[in-house]
């Protein structure tokens, strides 16, 4: 089965304030990116595809099944790196790693060679004895990610992942996600255009909530008759940055 995630029509209120209105999307293998300030309604759409929360309104589709219909099974497809998650700074990257595949099922005699597959996925094998506490910033994201990639899901979720990076660690975890892209469907939500301009292959604006512009690169250019995608942004956001 083609693997697809689907929104139609998708709402998400607390109370009478309304986070997100009408998102409609649809995504198929490869890297999209989700581009909007803080407060755009990002992290708030992550987990909601993560069942963390429920919509208002409307239907989150895996496979053309309703994500709540898939019960525990759709936890196996899925991975998920949050904004600011915490690390457990006295440990090494080799307990953590151990620590989170045994928090996702993952069967101890699998354990060792499932640890070694995805810290070498994201170039972290050389590291896992070092502590946490001792890692820089794009070491502890690009674990993150690893830990997201448990079960070899189909879909992964990074929201916020070059928070704190410096440019050098940017593009160590640009290339990550790009040797990843081929049989994954990433979902990238950030604020920073140049993590994702040359990396997804669809780009989606999230403004107070509202998809107000979505498509290729090119497409993005063309519409809004600029020459880079920070025109873009800039077009859009202009008075919230």
């Amino acid at each position: 089965m083609i693997s697809m995630l689907e929104m139609k029509n998708v709402y998400k209120n607390y109370g009478t304030y309304q986070v997100l209105k009408h998102v409609d999307l649809c995504l198929d293998e490869g890297i999209y990116a989700l581009l909007g300030p803080n407060g755009s309604g990002k992290s708030t759409l992550m987990k909601l595809i993560c069942r963390q929360l429920k919509p208002t309104k409307g239907q989150i589709l895996w496979k053309h099944k309703k994500i709540d219909d898939w019960g525990q099974h759709y936890f196996l497809d899925i991975g998920y790196a949050p904004q600011q998650q915490g690390l457990y700074e006295d440990m090494t990257g080799l307990q953590f790693l151990t620590y989170m595949a045994l928090l996702k099922g993952i069967e101890k005699k699998k354990l060792k060679n499932e640890v070694n597959r995805v810290a070498q996925l994201v170039n972290m094998d050389k590291f896992l004895k070092q502590k946490c506490k001792t890692y820089s910033g794009g070491m502890k994201q690009r674990i993150l990610v690893a830990q997201a990639l448990f079960n070899n899901p189909s879909l992964l979720l990074l929201d916020e992942p070059t928070t704190g990076l410096d440019p050098k660690e940017r593009v160590s975890l640009r290339n990550v996600l790009s040797h990843l892209s081929n049989d994954h469907i990433i979902f990238i939500a950030t604020h920073v255009v140049s993590d994702i301009e040359n990396l997804a292959k669809e780009i989606v604006f999230l403004k107070d909530g509202v998809i107000v512009g979505k498509g290729t690169k090119e497409d993005l250019l063309e519409q809004f008759q600029v020459h880079c995608l920070e025109d873009v942004y800039l077009k859009i956001f202009g008075d919230d940055i």
